[in-house]
């Protein structure tokens, strides 16, 4: 189990090729756990390796694709490996991985990651918030990276700001369990997560 604070190797990451990527949502979901999410920005990078995910894949009612394309939502359509990100709650932003073929819509959510480059930085756009919870929770997540609208619709396999790389540290075992603040298609099994994870979001009972 990592401990927080625990300094961890990071060597060069090598950025995912879409051919890599499994296109289907309930795939994808486990497979980006252990995997690096990296924001370039103009004061330097900030990364984090994804420790939790949700499925929403084509059909799914909890889902934004659900009754079809939309201008706002148009990204979830582009093809695998691309961002989308919305605006919730009034206040925050929640970054997605798009998940299946061009003209289909779904997708992953990020939903905590494990801060690795630019701490310092997270913590101020956190406002002070401790290691821990840095990116834990989508919200957070969003807000340390620095993600808001102007990243939707790129290119997560391309040379670009916000892009997806391997890790030098393979994920521990994987759980999973019902999505988080849902309320529609509330049962199905469908968040994913690193079973040991201090970076976890929700009830402990989630991730037992």
């Amino acid at each position: 189990m990592n401990r927080a604070g625990e300094t961890i190797p990071l060597g060069r990451l090598r950025r995912l090729r879409r051919t890599e990527l499994p296109v289907d949502t309930v795939e994808l979901a486990p497979y980006l756990i252990g995997k690096v999410a990296v924001h370039d920005t103009d004061r330097g990078r900030l990364s984090g390796r994804i420790v939790e995910t949700e499925a929403y894949p084509v059909g799914d009612s909890a889902g934004h694709a659900f009754r079809g394309e939309t201008r706002r939502n148009a990204s979830l359509f582009l093809g695998p490996g691309y961002a989308y990100v919305y605006f919730t709650y009034g206040s925050s932003f929640m970054l997605n991985v798009t998940s299946e073929a061009v003209g289909v819509g779904a997708g992953v959510l990020l939903r905590a990651l494990e801060p690795l480059e630019g701490i310092d930085r997270m913590e101020r756009f956190r406002g002070g918030a401790g290691l821990l919870d840095l990116a834990r929770g989508p919200g957070r997540l969003a807000q340390a990276m620095q993600i808001d609208f102007r990243q939707d619709g790129l290119d997560l396999c391309a040379a670009g700001p916000l892009w997806l790389a391997t890790s030098p540290r393979k994920a521990g075992p994987i759980g999973k369990s019902v999505r988080i603040g849902l309320t529609r298609n509330v049962d199905s099994k469908l968040r994913f997560y690193e079973r040991g994870s201090l970076y976890v979001s929700g009830r402990k009972s989630l991730s037992a």
